[in-house]
């Protein structure tokens, strides 16, 4: 019989099923009704069954921010995986070659070096080349190129390389410009047409601004992560409400010190310490005037003065964090539930993989 919740061990991670699932098929829906090609971040989630269920409602790949988030969901049998990452270094570039010859797989670049690692990593493979896109700096003040011009220069040096094929241009705009992300990209489409070099994949994404994905109507493909959670940020950013979040941590108060504060038993390691411009580090859901002011290691203080209603010793809270993704990396397994009762407990597979 199923578990209830009430019997996990805190600080845990719990996911709504019901919640995660509506999330998914929300954005899934819109995608289809707009045209709009998703490759969902798996750096969200890091989990196989979640990619899975992507792919299921329509997704067409997934794309993974490091190389050994990539090899757990090869081995987990997905076959089409976008890299958007600088890698270097021999061992790494070994790694990719093995991976390239196990899935569908494209990489970026930002740099004659990086180029230079993968052109001699794949020498050999002109009859299955490394498909590389110009990774592109839209504004966000990232990684990419800095100009159009200077994506063309660079997708010249790729499509002359043995063993490598240009693949197009991908960008991580800045939230709330999608408009000049745009423009960025149109202009280096059309330079790169002129050049006889044409883009075939653009590809974009980022939450914050999904419900607009269809603008940038140039983009092949758009790739959200956080949208199958949600979290305290994106409420913020009026992307989604609280109501549709999935991630919460399970905590509970181990100590009173005072008639106003609370001790949780979930500090920087289980919430994580990114602010994303927010006051405190959550939301104590039931608590909507809780204040989490600050945090160790093991340790989270909530200022309840402002709350009608104050938690007791051994009361179990549970707080959406401001930003889901590290939340996901800082604990071995989560636990799925559905209202009350636990589903399943699953182990995060691609934990820990940021190698």
């Amino acid at each position: 019989m199923p578990r209830h919740i009430d019997t996990l061990q805190t600080p845990c991670v719990v996911i709504d099923l019901d919640k995660a699932e509506a999330n998914l098929q929300r954005a899934q829906d819109y995608a289809d009704a707009h045209g709009v090609r998703l490759r969902p971040h798996i750096k969200t989630h890091k989990l196989p069954l979640f990619a899975k269920r992507q792919l299921e409602l329509g997704a067409i790949g997934i794309t993974c921010q490091k190389l050994g988030e990539a090899e757990v969901m090869a081995d987990a049998g997905i076959e089409d995986i976008f890299l958007p990452y600088n890698l270097m270094a021999p061992e790494k570039l070994a790694r990719l070659k093995d991976l390239a010859r196990r899935v569908t797989l494209a990489v970026t670049a930002d740099s004659d070096y990086v180029v230079d690692g993968y052109a001699a990593t794949f020498a050999d493979s002109a009859d299955a080349p490394l498909n590389v896109l110009i990774e592109c700096d839209t504004g966000a003040g990232r990684c990419g190129v800095q100009t159009p011009d200077d994506a063309v220069a660079l997708a010249r040096r790729i499509a002359s390389t043995p063993g490598l094929v240009f693949g197009g241009l991908m960008t991580y705009p800045p939230a709330g410009n999608s408009a000049g992300a745009r423009q960025w990209l149109e202009e280096a489409a059309a330079k790169l047409a002129d050049a006889g070099l044409p883009a075939k994949a653009i590809s974009t994404g980022g939450t914050p601004d999904l419900w607009r994905a269809h603008e940038t109507a140039i983009a092949t493909e758009y790739r959200p992560g956080t949208y199958i959670y949600y979290d305290r940020s994106l409420v913020a950013r009026g992307v989604a409400t609280e109501e549709d979040c999935a991630l919460n941590v399970l905590v509970t108060v181990v100590s009173r010190p005072t008639a106003d504060r609370a001790i949780v038993d979930a500090g920087s390691k289980a919430l994580t310490s990114d602010l994303l411009g927010l006051s405190g580090y959550g939301t104590v859901m039931g608590y909507p005037d809780a204040v989490i002011y600050g945090m160790s290691e093991e340790h989270g203080n909530i200022d309840f003065s402002a709350s009608a209603k104050k938690p007791k010793v051994g009361d179990r809270l549970r707080i959406l964090p401001n930003h889901a993704c590290p939340v996901s990396n800082l604990f071995d397994h989560v636990h799925l539930v559905s209202g009350d009762h636990v589903v399943e407990t699953v182990a995060v597979a691609a934990r820990g993989r940021v190698d």
